[in-house]
């Protein structure tokens, strides 16, 4: 998968000249990935304060034990500023609209995936 790379605030289409005149680039900031680990998360929970928002991932198994449900173990927080988060957001909403537009439409209700590839909508 190729790697986007954008400037500090920046997300896709912002900072880019929409004129024949040559603009500044954003700088690229560096980054060290060597001491980073990759998680899968399936599951999210998002909650905060009025000064920044908290996001939660962990693993939905969804095993059922004699006494219900078996909880989600959350495993990684994410804290951020209002600012980022919108930044983040607009990010991801780039990504998504561009893996659809080369892919189709990812529909996020698993009954309308289920029910959407046979005959009569059962």
């Amino acid at each position: 998968m190729a790697e986007e790379k954008f400037g500090l605030g920046e997300t896709p289409g912002e900072g880019r000249p929409t004129t024949q005149q040559q603009t500044p680039q954003p700088m690229q900031i560096p980054v060290d990935i060597s001491d980073m680990s990759a998680l899968y998360a399936n599951f999210f929970r998002v909650t905060g304060t009025p000064e920044e928002i908290v996001l939660d991932f962990g693993l939905n198994t969804q095993l059922m034990t004699p006494t219900g449900p078996e909880s989600v173990k959350l495993n990684q927080r994410l804290v951020l500023s209002f600012y980022t988060a919108k930044r983040l957001l607009n990010a991801l909403q780039w990504a998504v609209n561009r893996h659809e537009t080369t892919f189709g439409v990812i529909e996020t209700d698993f009954n309308k995936r289920v029910r959407g590839g046979m005959p009569g909508g059962r």
